[in-house]
């Protein structure tokens, strides 16, 4: 009697296990409400994109009253660094045009000839962005060379510790305005925005060692901080590409291809996993993945298996908003790829493939 007592138990956990599997995932959709379907999914990118034009027009905003208040100031006291700034300020309000301009165009629905959509017109806004603070850079050198070969006095240097000061606050608010929501939404474009803006911050306080000096008596004090000023805008410029670079060359991060690998073999009926790729379209991921499965199941428990996959993959992986899982099965008599190996270049034939586990 105890030893069926025991057997009955021993068969009662695994079915508790899936009860209390089912009882999480229906509390994480409680939690964390989405759907699947693709027209939640285009509501989903919208939504992101109206958060992204809503951060653009208010830092333009700030940023335009700013670089208003210091190209005053420039006009009275005549500083180059201060211009420096002004014209650096000036340039990263003028970002938000083409930035403005790709989320309009990712929220058009995918088409025949753009089958995944106008997401990438955000890195295209990136690599303006980058054009952008290399010409300020160039612009800020040129003017500091200019004023060191043809000194100039300063005057007004109160007002112009003033409007640095104002270029400091103002730009240092916009650079985490734009990094946070650029983070929240996924988009490196808006990240390397916000990372402009912070440099502008920094160089607005430089303006400050500039008057400094020359309040002391050290004319070349204003130049030599406008230079300064260009090569801390050239450090934000190798950050600012980068980061555009990345996300032109589909770089994602590691940790979320081993999230990916783990979810999947997490999954019930996954006896393992073979390659995992991922890439960013505008601010959101897609993903391809292959799962190993057992060779006896019928097509239909296949893609139940290969749906349940992907559900769990749109959890897991952050701004993931679809995957195509690929199910591959079990060792049988002959190679079923066979037939298309000699369709692969040789650097993908000799990839490695993450180790496949095998069943418990």
């Amino acid at each position: 009697m105890d030893g069926k007592q025991h057997a009955h138990h021993d068969h009662g956990r695994p079915a508790r296990t899936k009860r209390l599997k089912r009882l999480r995932h229906r509390l994480a959709h409680l939690l964390t409400p989405h759907s699947h379907e693709a027209g939640d999914k285009v509501d989903a990118a919208m939504e992101t994109s109206r958060e992204g034009m809503r951060t653009l027009w208010i830092s333009l905003v700030v940023l335009g009253v700013t670089t208003v208040v210091q190209a005053v100031i420039v006009a009275l006291s005549g500083s180059v660094a201060l211009l420096g700034d002004t014209v650096h300020n000036a340039a990263d309000a003028l970002t938000a045009v083409p930035l403005g301009i790709a989320f309009l165009l990712g929220r058009r629905a995918a088409d025949r000839r753009y089958t995944y959509g106008y997401g990438r017109a955000e890195d295209l806004a990136g690599v303006l962005i980058v054009a952008t603070i290399a010409a300020s850079a160039a612009l800020a050198a040129w003017t500091a060379v200019d004023r060191l070969l043809h000194p100039r006095d300063i005057t007004h240097l109160w007002a112009v510790s003033g409007a640095a000061l104002a270029g400091f606050a103002g730009n240092e608010w916009v650079a985490r305005y734009r990094i946070r929501t650029g983070r929240r939404i996924g988009s490196a474009a808006l990240v390397a925005d916000g990372l402009h803006a912070r440099t502008d911050g920094f160089t607005s306080l430089a303006v400050l060692l500039g008057a400094g000096g020359t309040a002391l008596g050290w004319g070349a004090a204003d130049p030599v901080v406008g230079l300064l000023i260009t090569l801390a805008i050239l450090m934000v410029l190798k950050d600012a590409a980068r980061e555009v670079y990345r996300r032109l060359m589909d770089s994602v991060d590691p940790e979320l291809v081993a999230t990916a690998h783990a979810t999947l073999r997490g999954v019930d009926g996954v006896l393992g996993t073979g390659q995992v790729r991922m890439r960013w379209i505008g601010h959101a991921l897609r993903a391809e993945a292959d799962i190993v499965v057992d060779a006896r199941l019928t097509v239909v428990e296949a893609h139940r298996i290969a749906v349940a996959a992907e559900h769990a993959l749109i959890h897991a992986v952050p701004r993931l908003t679809a995957a195509t899982v690929h199910t591959d099965h079990t060792a049988v008599e002959g190679d079923p790829h066979a037939t298309l190996h000699h369709h692969a270049p040789p650097a993908r034939r000799a990839a490695p493939a993450p180790a496949r586990s095998s069943a418990a």
